[in-house]
């Protein structure tokens, strides 16, 4: 457990682990990143608790001026701890009772993978769209919608693994507030050839609040960070692709690809009878001459496969049907980046 400043959180945080139902050997570790609350004495104050259930807690920490990040507070932590599996929580969030005990039988059988679950969000109603795509994923999902802003497929609070797959990526990058550590690391996991599953019971309590270190991330820094991998995991594979989607977003798509990508691409698709009426989208920023004109065409009239520049679950399932009449495979005839 990473920690700065969660006082107003770690009382229910830390309860939730002695609730735990497994019956294995269990260790806490808390790094405490230059908390300026009482963070550091409600720690302090429940290690008699947790060494009185029989679980050892290790205390590590630094009272600098400054946080270092929770990419570095959770590798201190991991290095302070001496479990042969890890199981991950964010001093903001709540385990529900049986986590420790269904993650680990799945995470014994699967020992390459980061093994996640579902979540129920606090307080209710918030982020729904983001929820409801956390909690429906299908097991060939967590590893087809990795390139979408939402970041890892199981998101970082409910990450339990081998310690092995913390040691064959190297740990989580350090670069401090504003890096996504848990989105490298995930995908880094994925490219070394590891597996990502869920338990499909919701296991903890996900709270969004302002104060949230997700909040510090930029959309521009996972942007980059995630057509890097589209290009460098799938776009290579391919010699002609139509981006879904000839709006803003596909535009901007497009504008962003490598040259050798921008090369492949076929067409812009959509639905927009304006869009498709002006026949081509001019690459006005480019230096060639004569600038490139990419065609505007209609779902239907276009071949797979797609880079699909559509948000999901935002046109009341319209999108969803138009995709699904072209019975494409996710993964092979396209991928989501949106």
């Amino acid at each position: 457990m990473p920690v700065h400043n969660a006082a107003a959180w770690l009382q229910e945080s830390l309860q939730s682990v002695l609730l735990q139902t497994f019956r294995g050997c269990m260790e806490m570790v808390v790094f405490n990143d230059a908390s300026k609350d009482s963070s550091l004495q409600i720690i302090e104050d429940w290690r008699q608790k947790f060494e009185s259930a029989g679980i050892l807690m290790t205390v590590g920490g630094h009272d600098s001026d400054s946080p270092r990040g929770v990419g570095y507070a959770k590798n201190q932590a991991i290095l302070q701890s001496s479990g042969a599996y890890l199981c991950f929580l964010d001093a903001d969030d709540v385990m529900h009772p049986r986590r420790v005990e269904l993650q680990y039988e799945t995470a014994v059988r699967h020992q390459s993978a980061i093994v996640g679950c579902r979540v129920h969000r606090e307080p209710d109603g918030s982020t729904d769209r983001y929820t409801r795509w956390i909690n429906t994923l299908t097991p060939e999902q967590l590893t087809t919608q990795i390139y979408t802003a939402n970041g890892p497929t199981v998101i970082m609070p409910t990450w339990f693994c081998a310690r092995s797959v913390w040691d064959k990526v190297g740990g989580f990058h350090e670069g401090g507030k504003g890096v996504p550590e848990d989105l490298i690391f995930f995908l880094e996991h994925l490219r070394l050839g590891g597996q990502v599953i869920r338990v499909d019971e919701h296991l903890l309590t996900y709270r969004y609040h302002p104060q949230a270190a997700t909040a510090s991330v930029h959309r521009e820094t996972i942007w980059t960070i995630q057509l890097a991998a589209l290009q460098v995991r799938v776009l290579v594979n391919w010699s002609r692709f139509t981006i879904w989607n000839a709006g803003k977003q596909g535009r901007r798509f497009y504008r962003d690809l490598s040259k050798e990508s921008k090369a492949k691409v076929a067409a812009f698709c959509d639905v927009d009878v304006k869009k498709i009426e002006k026949g081509f989208y001019t690459y006005e920023e480019s230096r060639e001459l004569p600038k490139p004109r990419v065609p505007i065409i209609h779902f239907k009239e276009a071949s797979p496969p797609f880079v699909i520049c559509v948000k999901l679950d935002l046109t009341g399932g319209q999108f969803e049907k138009n995709l699904a009449s072209l019975n494409l495979r996710e993964g092979v005839d396209y991928f989501l980046f949106s």
